[in-house]
């Protein structure tokens, strides 16, 4: 069976030295954040959170951060380039530009989120 990011069937036991040799491929899927990631990322304030998490949305969409966001949730969706990439995905160097501030889904992948928990769609680069 040839590997497919879209197909978790096709993906890798994870192992941490995927990270150092890997296309980003986790960085090219949906990326569903809360509001502490938008904090710590510091694209908004506690004020903005506390005031209207609707208006900030729709900031945050209009700035082209944010694809959407579902209030029965209160998750965010990441924006995605064309090519599919993470918004805060570097396209030269294929590495994150807010790695230290990442939201909790990245922070967490594969190991306690994802579509299959403890597998990557890992490829080498």
């Amino acid at each position: 069976m040839q590997w497919d990011k879209d197909r978790p069937s096709t993906w890798k036991k994870y192992e941490i030295q995927f990270c150092t040799s890997c296309k980003a491929h986790c960085c090219q899927m949906p990326v569903e954040i809360k509001i502490s990631d938008l904090l710590r990322l510091e694209i908004a304030t506690q004020d903005e959170a506390d005031r209207s998490i609707k208006k900030l949305a729709k900031r945050l969409i209009k700035a082209g951060i944010l694809k959407s966001y579902r209030e029965g949730t209160e998750f965010f969706m990441l924006s995605q380039r064309s090519n599919d990439d993470c918004y805060f995905l570097d396209p030269r160097t294929r590495l994150c530009r807010v790695y230290e501030k990442g939201p909790d889904t990245c922070r967490d992948f594969p190991a306690v989120v994802g579509p299959r928990v403890g597998y990557c769609p890992s490829e080498k680069k």
